[in-house]
């Protein structure tokens, strides 16, 4: 690629687009600077300006704007790095070309080719702040790095300034952020709230903003994935705030967060780096659900300390609740795992008091010796939540949690579900990386229920294995209002949460009713189908699962339904978009080695009945069908794919479609 320069002008002209290996112009007058970083396909651009010493950028997808020049910059206790800045000539220019393998993503190995530019910035001439830009063929990213200021090695970010300026027509997919200490027991904000989908832009600014990731469609144009990735002890994890006029920015962490105890906005050592934004970019869903770009800007914090098995499992508590806490009752779920062929058992709350710790050991070795392993549960404690549920008062505190996790290897416990987390600030984000590094000294896993969004962390935590951060399948034993939109919230979740970080939803239940005898009148009814159960455990990504099944439907379900939910892996090998639309219906495909399973839900009255392609299918493969009648029966044939590698599905309202080769 060659590049000459017209220093009269400043400007820099490129003279072969030869597959646009980095793309980096600059004009400069009184007035403005810009630049601009391509993606590696030259069909994704981000155009930066400085103008009157105030930096915004812009996003184009094929020429058509996505976001609009929106504000950057961070303002700090020691210096206001948003406005009065000058953008330096020499800008650092890299080309990123790496390849991993994750095998508890959506996709196990993964080629990451981006282009980056690093912008430096001075004010009143000395170096205050660089903005990187990394861009691949469908994903923006960019961060700040702050440097030290007249001898001051740290700094408090009191505001970020950065923005996504939609245009006109925009509409949005938003889960609101609650309020802090709010909800049952003060458990909140947990990243609970139901979406609002396809809301205009004129809705913004209610509430306390929107949890990550956050979803727009740009009108005809295509869809914008906005979310942050790369947060751990040494930041806060943020939220979206809502402006007027199609305006979103970076928020932090509310102040009555964590009880009201510790700052809301971070410190940061200098020279320091924040966390990474995202934003994805896609004519259709495609980009959305097969993203790694979480995982693509980050690095592993510490070495394994063994090789973690992600597995399936059971666990009694979503269909018998707190009473189900029994000795017998877990033995129950042991035997039934392993009738499975499972590998654990997820013991919920309540274990310390009506198991007991001498219990739990003789269930740890009577499942071991049925190839079974077991996670306990316990409450995240300290002064942020009023949660009764115990064990408590360990894992908020370094000398009990480790001797806690050294009595759990010894009796062989496989990890730990750790639940009612109280925010997003600082020294929360601190105690997430504790109790994962902690855990992996012992060799335990860990899930995190009533939680944040994970950020990248299945490649940064080894041992982590998934977290809840959606309204997740105990609503559905909760109340009935949850059971009619079941459906609905999962065509939003394939969508939107479960796209940046595994989803520890604990569905595909095939009892109709939710209690431990099935039977009518008791507890909420399951308004969807068996096919519907199996298909979400293939929609639903988390290399740890542990499903919503029971014992008796080991002869009250389908041999078929049984059949599969033995069968379906917890890995995934990669992932593509078929067809859906968040709210109405979603039909993806996940390949596991050489199988694919697709995977179709319907949330409409009206049935879905449409032709899809599987183009990575050879044309006339047989398949396997498992499909649903008007009246949500469901049955097992075989099909032939026709050799345009096309077929025609048909589902219910409530009811699925499931495809395997």
């Amino acid at each position: 690629m060659t590049i000459s320069i017209l220093k009269s002008h400043r400007f820099i002209h490129l003279k072969s687009l030869y597959y646009f290996l980095l793309l980096s112009f600059f004009v400069a007058n009184a007035q403005a600077q810009q630049a601009v970083v391509m993606s590696p396909d030259g069909k994704l651009t981000v155009n930066l300006t400085v103008n009157n010493g105030t930096p915004t950028y812009s996003v184009s997808y094929k020429g058509k704007l996505f976001l609009e020049p929106s504000p950057i910059g961070l303002k700090t206790n020691v210096g206001d790095f948003s406005t009065g800045l000058e953008l330096k000539e020499k800008q650092i220019q890299n080309k990123i070309d790496e390849s991993y393998e994750l095998p508890n993503i959506k996709q196990s190995k993964v080629h990451y080719v981006a282009n980056e530019t690093v912008f430096s910035f001075t004010k009143n001439k000395e170096s205050v702040i660089d903005i990187t830009f990394r861009v691949s063929n469908n994903d923006v990213a960019f961060r700040y790095k702050v440097y030290p200021q007249k001898g001051t090695l740290s700094a408090v970010v009191k505001e970020e300034v950065s923005g996504f300026l939609f245009p006109a027509g925009t509409t949005t997919f938003l889960s609101a952020q609650s309020k802090a200490m709010a909800g049952w027991s003060r458990t909140m904000p947990s990243y609970e709230i139901p979406y609002t989908i396809d809301a205009p832009l004129g809705e913004n600014g209610k509430g306390e903003g929107y949890t990550f990731p956050c979803l727009f469609k740009v009108n005809n144009n295509g869809w914008v994935l906005i979310s942050e990735t790369g947060v751990d002890s040494q930041y806060c994890a943020s939220r979206l705030i809502g402006r007027d006029k199609g305006l979103y920015t970076i928020g932090f962490p509310m102040e009555g967060e964590n009880n009201g105890v510790g700052s809301s906005t971070p410190g940061i050592g200098l020279p320091g780096e924040i966390p990474w934004r995202t934003i994805t970019i896609g004519e259709t869903l495609e980009p959305i659900v097969t993203t790694t770009v979480p995982f693509d800007l980050v690095k592993p914090r510490y070495e394994a300390s063994q090789k973690y098995q992600y597995t399936k499992g059971t666990w009694s508590w979503i269909i018998g609740m707190d009473k189900s806490m029994n000795y017998d009752e877990q033995l129950r779920y042991i035997n039934f795992s392993a009738d499975l062929g499972y590998e654990t058992v997820l013991v919920d709350a309540l274990w310390d008091t009506q198991v007991g710790r001498d219990k739990i050991a003789d269930l740890a070795k009577y499942a071991a010796s049925k190839g079974v392993g077991l996670y306990l549960w316990y409450n995240s404690n300290g002064y942020w939540n009023d949660a009764p549920q115990s064990p408590r008062g360990i894992m908020d505190k370094t000398i009990a949690r480790r001797k806690e996790m050294a009595w759990m290897k010894s009796i062989g416990i496989k990890g730990i579900k750790v639940d009612f987390f109280g925010g997003d600030k600082q020294e929360t984000m601190k105690l997430y990386e504790d109790i994962l590094y902690d855990a992996n000294d012992y060799g335990i896993m860990v899930i995190f229920h009533g939680t944040t969004l994970p950020r990248g962390w299945e490649r940064m935590y080894p041992n982590y294995a998934s977290s809840e951060a959606v309204l997740a399948s105990e609503n559905l034993s909760f109340g009935q209002g949850s059971c009619g939109l079941e459906a609905f919230s999962a065509t939003l979740h394939t969508f939107i949460r479960n796209t940046v970080g595994s989803m520890d939803f604990g569905g595909s239940a095939l009892n109709k009713f939710y209690n431990d005898k099935n039977t009518p009148n008791k507890g909420s009814k399951r308004m969807t189908s068996d096919v519907y159960a199996l298909a979400t455990a293939v929609l639903f990504q988390s290399g740890v699962q542990h499903f919503a099944l029971a014992p008796n439907n080991l002869t009250d379900a389908p041999q078929w339904a049984i059949d599969f939910m033995k069968a379906v892996p917890t890995t995934w090998d990669e992932v593509r978009f078929i067809d859906g639309y968040p709210g109405k219906y979603a039909i993806l495909a996940r390949r596991h080695g050489n199988k694919w399973y697709v995977a179709g839900i319907n949330a409409q009255k009206e049935t879905v009945k449409i032709k899809v392609k599987l183009p990575m299918i050879a044309g006339g493969s047989e398949l396997k069908q498992y499909a649903d009648d008007a009246q949500l029966n469901g049955n097992l044939t075989t099909t032939k794919l026709k050799k345009n590698q096309e077929i025609e599905v048909t589902i219910p309202c409530n009811g699925a479609v499931l495809l395997m080769n």
